[in-house]
């Protein structure tokens, strides 16, 4: 655990960045009406008993706006490919060709939109929870180098770290809104 103030501000930073760079990450997926490799290569497949991410199994491409190709490394890996599609809740249905899964995107109707951007909004959540948890991992740092003798930390250089963590965390969640609002209108306009 750090004891010196600009090591918990910096372990502090990196574990906000964290959480917004995992939203980012989790909003690829979202469908949005448009074909995007995004959607489908973090969905996990179990190729020969290990849990595999689609990207490194298979090649995504666009073909048409409204349709995504993939062409696994491993031929055989097609029908694990097709199953994990349909299980991973995307509401897609994969056509299993002989060497390869196409997947044709429906448009996406009023309420399915709904749907999505309630979703997108518990992401957008989690995400401000995993920041505060940081916060308050932090401050809670914050104050027990505060309390070791041979730390020599002040008072005020305490209450100025902990207002820099706030500053950060009001940034950190002033990004997630804007990542969410910026999702949600690409699901209502799509």
């Amino acid at each position: 655990m750090a004891t010196d103030l600009n090591s918990i501000r910096k372990e502090g930073r990196e574990h906000m960045d964290k959480a917004v760079d995992y939203l980012r990450n989790e909003l690829k997926g979202v469908r949005t009406g448009r074909a995007s490799p995004a959607l489908v290569e973090y969905v996990k497949v179990d190729y020969y008993g290990s849990m595999t991410d689609l990207r490194q199994l298979a090649q995504v491409t666009v073909p048409e706006p409204t349709q995504l190709l993939i062409k696994p490394y491993d031929v055989s890996a097609c029908q694990a490919i097709g199953k994990a599609i349909q299980g991973a809740g995307l509401g897609l249905n994969p056509l299993v060709e002989a060497k390869q899964v196409r997947l044709n995107i429906p448009p996406l109707s009023t309420e399915r939109r709904t749907q999505l951007t309630q979703s997108i909004k518990k992401m957008g959540e989690q995400a401000k929870v995993a920041v505060r948890n940081a916060r308050r991992d932090a401050n809670k740092h914050i104050d027990q180098a505060v309390k070791e003798k041979d730390a020599h930390i002040s008072e005020d250089q305490a209450h100025d770290a902990k207002d820099e963590i706030d500053k950060l965390t009001k940034g950190h969640e002033k990004t997630i809104d804007e990542l969410i609002d910026t999702k949600t209108r690409e699901v209502m306009e799509s």
